[in-house]
């Protein structure tokens, strides 16, 4: 199938208002800053702020922070939870056995147990009523879809729509949903799999298989993202039919993202080159970089507690691996293509990009 290029790239950037088809991957877990979103967006990319870990109040005063750093359009996103996650109850008995696997590593680092019972994250319904009140130019989520009256209401007030996929059938599903773009995401990316409607087992489609599927698809344009690092991978992932890319890891190595310098110095090296699918640090399914944790628990994540508790329990372990440079214990998330990246600003990165991409 024949596909022009210049008609797909102008519908994603007339749609998100940039002047290149670049958007930056949005980053939880305290991974994104401000000065990271709007040095994109200012740039003529689309910056982004993940916004699923903060509460209601925080997530109109980053809104109103990136406003005052920025005059170009940027995005906001939240995490669409999964069916059973917010209903999940964990007994004493059931966290004490989640706690197993754990505790020879805080242990090792001298940590106590984390207390029972833990939280579980921000509410979402709340969060997204926050989200729409601050009015970001983009609301951009992953795992799952809004609410049809959430959709509704962004497109009632000019917030235009991104939603994620990691397979054909999610990207039908979200086109059928009303939003405005589809993220076909590969399983090349960094960080958590976003699969909703199969097990991610049964949803790791690399990004240049995925990204045509979708684009005969679906109706709304395509933004393609996983695996793309530079601009050899933008000009493949365009010629396959998206009118634009989504890349995280790329932006994660860069000054401004919220990154700890283990976690820079690991992307800049050749333990890059060696990524795994784990669930040791979450609870969920993430693709990171190899290290002495995610390898110890490989053999036992039928033991570990779902998410978010896995996520409260090894929050400590993570902590300290920041503080300490511990890059063991560190969530490294990384995605296949992460030994492309190169230590430099946000904006020499995109400029790069654009370069290399004759874009």
């Amino acid at each position: 199938m024949s596909v022009d290029r210049g008609s797909a790239r102008a519908r994603v950037t007339e749609l998100l208002g940039i002047e290149h088809p670049i958007v930056q991957g949005p980053f939880g877990g305290g991974y994104s800053t401000v000065g990271l979103a709007a040095a994109v967006s200012n740039g003529g990319g689309l910056g982004s702020y993940g916004a699923h870990v903060l509460a209601p109040a925080e997530i109109g005063a980053v809104v109103a922070e990136i406003r005052a750093r920025t005059a170009r359009p940027f995005a906001v996103n939240l995490w669409v939870p999964q069916p059973g996650e917010r209903e999940l109850a964990v007994t004493e008995e059931e966290f004490a056995a989640y706690l197993g696997p754990v505790r020879p590593h805080l242990e090792r680092l001298g940590l106590p147990d984390p207390e029972f019972p833990v939280s579980f994250g921000q509410d979402f319904e709340r969060q997204v009523e926050a989200l729409l009140e601050a009015r970001p130019p983009v609301f951009s989520f992953v795992m799952g879809i809004p609410p049809t009256s959430v959709l509704a209401e962004a497109r009632r007030r000019g917030i235009v729509t991104l939603g994620t996929a990691t397979t054909v059938d999610e990207a039908v599903a979200l086109d059928e949903a009303g939003v405005d773009a589809v993220v076909a995401s590969g399983s090349d990316a960094g960080g958590h799999r976003g699969a909703w409607l199969r097990p991610v087992g049964e949803s790791l489609v690399g990004t240049f298989s995925l990204v045509p599927q979708v684009v005969d698809a679906v109706s709304v344009p395509v933004v393609a993202a996983g695996g793309i690092v530079d601009g050899r991978g933008i000009t493949a992932a365009l010629a396959l039919g998206a009118g634009a890319v989504q890349i995280g890891t790329g932006f994660l190595a860069t000054d401004e993202s919220g990154a700890s310098p283990a976690h820079k110095e690991a992307l800049h090296g050749p333990q890059a080159r060696v990524t795994v699918l784990t669930s040791a640090f979450s609870g969920r399914q993430a693709r990171t970089i190899a290290n002495g944790f995610a390898r110890d628990l490989a053999g036992r994540e039928g033991e570990l507690a779902p998410y978010p508790v896995q996520g409260a329990l090894t929050a400590p372990l993570r902590r300290a691996a920041v503080e300490r440079g511990l890059p063991d214990y560190l969530n490294l998330w990384a995605g296949q293509a992460a030994p492309l990246a190169r230590p430099r600003t946000a904006r020499e990165y995109l400029a790069a990009l654009v370069e290399e991409a004759g874009l």
